[in-house]
C-alpha cells in the first residue's frame, strides 16, 4: 500500500475544497433562479389575479362589462360563481363571474 505523502495529501485536500466551492456556486445559482422566477413570473401573475378578483367583487348593478366572448353587457346580479347579465333590454344571460372583465378603453 502506498503511503500518503504531504504532496499527495495536499492535492487531495485541494480537490475536496474545490468541490465544496463548486457546490456553493451551484446552490447560489439555484436560489438565484428561484428568486428570478418568483419576481418575473409568479408575483406578477398573483397580483393580476388579485386585481381581477377585486374588480369582480366590486361589480354593481348597471356596470358595463365584457364577457370572455367579447359581448358587451350590463351587470344585473350575482349568484355565487354565476352572474346575470343583460345584453339588451329583456335579454338576460347567466354567465360565470370569472368570464367578466372590464371593457377595454379605445386607443386614439
Amino acid at each position: 500500500m502506498e503511503q500518503v505523502t504531504k504532496k499527495t495529501y495536499r492535492k487531495m485536500t485541494d480537490f475536496i475544497l474545490l468541490d465544496i466551492a463548486n457546490g456553493w456556486k451551484t446552490g447560489i445559482m439555484i436560489v438565484l433562479m428561484i428568486v428570478v422566477f418568483y419576481l418575473f413570473l409568479i408575483r406578477p401573475q398573483s397580483q393580476k389575479a388579485k386585481k381581477e378578483k377585486e374588480y369582480r367583487d366590486g361589480l354593481q348593478k348597471g356596470d358595463r362589462v365584457m364577457t370572455a366572448g367579447g359581448i358587451h353587457v350590463s351587470f344585473v346580479s350575482r349568484d355565487g360563481a354565476w352572474a346575470i347579465v343583460e345584453a339588451a333590454p329583456g335579454a338576460r344571460m347567466k354567465v360565470q363571474i370569472g368570464t367578466l372583465q372590464p371593457i377595454p378603453e379605445k386607443k386614439q
